[in-house]
């Protein structure tokens, strides 16, 4: 079945509700079920346009273009929009997909899996645990000890250089959420 039908098939079944980016804004579908919400006007002040649209409205960066793809730096890679530790620098690896890959998260509960069916096709979308930001994609096709690869938008991440790293510290460009709230809107 062509890509076109199956997307033909599920819409006519259903009624959708497609945005420009094919999906509706934000991972956390429903934003109770985030730990951390910020409001829009305060991420579309902190955030550059494209972070904004790749976190919260489901964009992509260019391929080959985003600022950690060729990076090597040792250290973390954090949620830009709330800070989360996501991905240390040794699980990255150069997939040759344009965007940072990286074969594992930093921890079991730093990352959401959604069923993502936009554009007729069926991936598996990551999101920060914490506050629902859109960061990718994760696939079969990784290198050992995982096999799976974790297709990250650069937007969507900042980085602590290993001398910053250890703890909650915070990124530059980024302003964490305290870990004492939950569920709260900042």
């Amino acid at each position: 079945m062509s890509a076109f039908n199956l997307l033909h098939l599920v819409t006519k079944s259903q009624p959708v509700a497609l945005r420009a980016c094919g999906l509706p804004s934000g991972s956390c579908r429903d934003k109770k079920n985030c730990k951390v919400v910020f409001p829009q006007q305060e991420l579309r002040k902190r955030l550059t346009p494209l972070q904004y649209h790749v976190t919260q409205e489901k964009g992509t960066e260019s391929a080959f273009e985003g600022e950690y793809t060729h990076h090597k730096d040792p250290g973390i890679y954090k949620c830009v929009v709330c800070g989360t530790p996501l991905f240390k620098s040794e699980t990255k690896f150069d997939s040759g997909s344009g965007w940072p890959s990286f074969h594992d998260v930093i921890s079991s509960d730093a990352v959401s899996l959604t069923d993502d069916f936009s554009y007729g096709m069926h991936r598996v979308e990551t999101s920060c645990s914490q506050c629902g930001a859109h960061l990718g994609h994760i696939f079969d096709d990784g290198p050992r000890p995982t096999g799976k690869r974790y297709c990250i938008n650069s937007a969507s991440l900042s980085f602590a250089h290993a001398e910053s790293s250890s703890g909650e510290a915070a990124c530059a460009g980024s302003s964490p959420a305290p870990a004492s709230r939950d569920k709260t809107e900042l």
